[in-house]
């Protein structure tokens, strides 16, 4: 096998599509992201590369608080539009139904299956996006879309991302148990 050097770009897969929450000037709005990942459990410390420019990216800053929700594959169309139109531009507070948790100001939209409200707590400039760093102060998802006490990955259904040809995808099947299925390789 000769593995050959390919475009350097962020291929790391799977990407998953979250829309981003936040108020500015007074004004809910939401935009996709797929440059979100976890960076430490305890707390719970997530991060988003985001533009500075986008009308969410200002009222994070504007209010120090910002929603992650994670839509599922059947709200692909409501999630695209998301990111086709600008808040700049475009009052997107009535696209979905809005509820808020303990910090009471970091919006979130009930039809996605799982919501977490954070504060900010760093920004990090890094070329043309800005880092923003949260806490997750408190996490919501329904019932039907647990599994004890964990949300379901398979009831979840999330949307991903794929940035090299910019399409959007679905998880598969459940492969095995972490930190199980590899104790009898050598």
């Amino acid at each position: 096998m000769a593995k050959k050097e390919i475009m350097n770009a962020c291929h790391l897969y799977p990407m998953p599509i979250v829309l981003v929450g936040a108020k500015h000037e007074g004004r809910v709005n939401f935009m996709p992201a797929a440059f979100c990942g976890i960076l430490n459990i305890n707390p719970p410390i997530v991060a988003l590369g985001l533009s500075k420019m986008h009308f969410t990216s200002r009222g994070m800053e504007e209010n120090g608080v910002f929603s992650i929700n994670l839509p599922s594959v059947e709200m692909v169309e409501a999630t695209d539009y998301c990111g086709v139109v600008s808040g700049h531009k475009v009052d997107k507070s009535g696209l979905f139904k809005v509820f808020y948790g303990k910090l009471e100001t970091a919006p979130m939209i009930e039809e996605c299956r799982l919501n977490m409200e954070c504060k900010l707590v760093q920004k990090v400039a890094l070329g043309v996006d800005t880092a923003y760093i949260g806490e997750i102060v408190a996490s919501y998802c329904e019932d039907k879309y647990m599994d004890g006490k964990m949300p379901d990955m398979a009831k979840l259904n999330p949307l991903i991302f794929s940035m090299g040809d910019n399409t959007y995808w679905s998880i598969g099947k459940n492969v095995g148990k972490a930190w199980s299925i590899g104790k009898g390789y050598k």
